[in-house]
């Protein structure tokens, strides 16, 4: 009987106040420019890590469906676990079982969350140090708003810099900091047509507007960070959708147009603005993706929400707050992945 090593985690999305679209062109996985997050309770990501010499190769379970050997998240999963191999010195193969408490690949940061998820549990079950720095780095290597999700509360990643190899995010504030409340529009079900990581190369390669996206991102995040630290929501808001707008504004000038937005998005965002107008505390982010994540105050989230959900095209709503990080779980905790420190409510205000 072969012996088995295996250790489970927790990790949360983050959503990203600064936000993080393109990569350095010399490698490593690192970012073009720095960024800024927000990491929630609420929603969250549980992975089991098994390293078991039976196995003849890495397997991926993904919502409790087995995923094919050439699918891209089994890949990337595998190149995950290589690194994790190399530095600890084990060669059996691992079965990685994953589950998500609310929609993945649909522009909510699921791969945020899985991937600090599987490095952390994969670091443990391996026998590497879990330090939240050295999961970061593992996770960043594969997913870059990964590097994020380890770390709880407000959390900042630098630009990679030439020379870079490892590049882990740093925790800015703890997530008792700032009592705000997230707001998210969902504006349709399933994955998204495009994913991030193709969504950036396509950028990139044929917009003429990335080169001014990677020119502005480091002011707005110097904004978005002064912001935080000092818990002024207007200037937060201000500097956060200015950097939504301008990353889609580079992905919507590609060729062909890269546009995640759906009709509902579009509605979202004057929902908001409107209510903003009405003296509500509110503003809008969006991801690769077309939900949109609208930050306001506790006091006015039950206003915000009904507002949201009159809209047409909103589907329905998931309420969250600032949450902690990525952390061991204890066996069996795969069966209860919203076990998150927070309330998960994945249909809140529905």
């Amino acid at each position: 009987m072969s012996v088995v090593s295996r250790a489970t985690a927790i990790a949360h999305p983050n959503i990203a106040l600064a936000k993080y679209w393109g990569k350095r062109a010399y490698g490593h996985n690192l970012p073009a420019v720095p960024s800024l997050s927000v990491t929630l309770a609420g929603m969250a990501t549980t992975t089991e890590v098994a390293f078991d010499a039976s196995l003849e190769r890495d397997e991926l379970h993904l919502g409790g469906a087995a995923l094919p050997e050439g699918a891209e998240a089994t890949r990337r999963v595998a190149g995950l676990l290589d690194r994790v191999r190399a530095a600890s010195g084990r060669r059996e193969r691992a079965r990685v079982v994953s589950r998500n408490d609310f929609p993945t690949a649909a522009g909510l940061a699921s791969s945020a969350s899985a991937f600090a998820a599987l490095a952390l549990a994969a670091s443990a079950a391996a026998g590497l140090p879990t330090a939240p720095a050295q999961v970061s780095d593992l996770a960043r290597k594969t997913s870059v708003s990964a590097a994020r999700s380890a770390f709880g509360g407000f959390v900042e990643l630098r630009a990679g810099r030439p020379g870079d190899e490892a590049l882990a995010a740093t925790p800015l504030a703890p997530e008792d900091h700032w009592p705000l409340a997230v707001v998210i529009a969902v504006t349709r079900e399933g994955p998204k047509d495009v994913g991030s990581s193709d969504g950036m190369r396509h950028t990139a390669a044929t917009s003429p507007y990335f080169p001014a996206w990677v020119d502005a991102a480091p002011a707005l995040f110097e904004e978005v960070r002064a912001a935080v630290l000092a818990r002024d929501f207007a200037a937060l808001g201000a500097a956060a959708e200015a950097s939504a707008l301008r990353m889609h504004a580079s992905s919507i000038a590609a060729a062909p147009a890269l546009l995640y937005w759906t009709g509902a998005t579009v509605e979202v965002l004057a929902a908001v603005r409107r209510l903003r107008g009405e003296g509500t505390p509110a503003f809008f982010t969006i991801d690769a993706g077309p939900h949109v994540k609208v930050f306001t105050t506790p006091e006015a989230q039950g206003a915000v929400e009904r507002a949201l959900l009159a809209v047409p095209g909103v589907l329905r709503t998931i309420s969250a707050v600032p949450g902690g990080g990525a952390r061991l779980a204890p066996a069996g905790a795969i069966g209860t992945p919203s076990a998150s420190g927070g309330a998960a409510d994945g249909s809140a205000g529905a």
